[in-house]
């Protein structure tokens, strides 16, 4: 199959390709930085930048474990689950580490205490306030932070946490991390869980005030 004028036609002994035919191996072999021809018929708008693009992320792929222990104890009463931890989190090494995701803001403003900044700190603060965090994924493959980009996940096993503690509630933050709970989780410990709205900086409609009062919830189970 080959490509002309925006249509697909099928390569015979009496059609081929032109001189600006461009096939996606040779781009990258080439090494170029964009295809110069679009490669899809279904394109419109600057096709070739786009197809790029999908290369680009479809090549991006890294397949991740989780590089780190949930935070929990047998006083634990609620269990908040993100779905897997953003770059800036991994190279910290805990949960919540991009400093402009809300999460510590927002329970600093619930449990009336100042925002924790260092690990052992917030790791005090969770076990204090009998908060215990995990999240359902313990690899995937991901471009970056981005959770749009997550593929071949494999969940954690939660099960420790529900058997050791008493978790009176289970809590997403975030839709993703819900609708994994819900796919992997669910099955296992048929126990629903609670979609909070995500703290993370990419959930720009939801301003400190409107997530701390939505999150306010997890208070009445500790």
């Amino acid at each position: 199959m080959w490509i002309s004028r925006g249509i697909w036609r099928r390569a015979s002994p009496w059609s081929r390709p032109g001189p600006n035919f461009q096939t996606l191996p040779a781009i990258l072999k080439a090494g170029q930085s964009r295809p110069q021809k679009p490669l899809c018929p279904f394109m419109t708008r600057q096709p070739s930048c786009r197809l790029f693009n999908v290369v680009k992320i479809i090549m991006n792929h890294e397949f991740i474990l989780h590089p780190f222990p949930p935070t929990w104890d047998n006083h634990s009463r609620i269990l908040i689950l993100g779905s897997f931890p953003s770059v800036k989190s991994r190279e910290v090494g805990y949960f919540y580490g991009h400093p402009q995701n809300r999460f510590w803001k927002v329970l600093a403003a619930i449990f009336e205490e100042p925002v924790p900044e260092e690990i052992e700190v917030r790791r005090d603060f969770l076990l204090r306030n009998r908060v215990a965090v995990w999240d359902v994924l313990a690899s995937c493959e991901i471009t970056g932070s981005s959770d749009s980009s997550i593929r071949n996940a494999v969940p954690n096993d939660i099960q420790p946490i529900l058997l050791g503690a008493d978790i009176r509630q289970i809590y997403c933050n975030g839709k993703l991390a819900f609708r994994s709970y819900q796919r992997f989780l669910l099955p296992e410990t048929h126990r629903e869980a609670v979609c909070l709205p995500s703290t993370s900086p990419a959930n720009a409609a939801w301003s400190l005030s409107r997530l701390t009062e939505a999150w306010t919830v997890i208070k009445s189970p500790v």
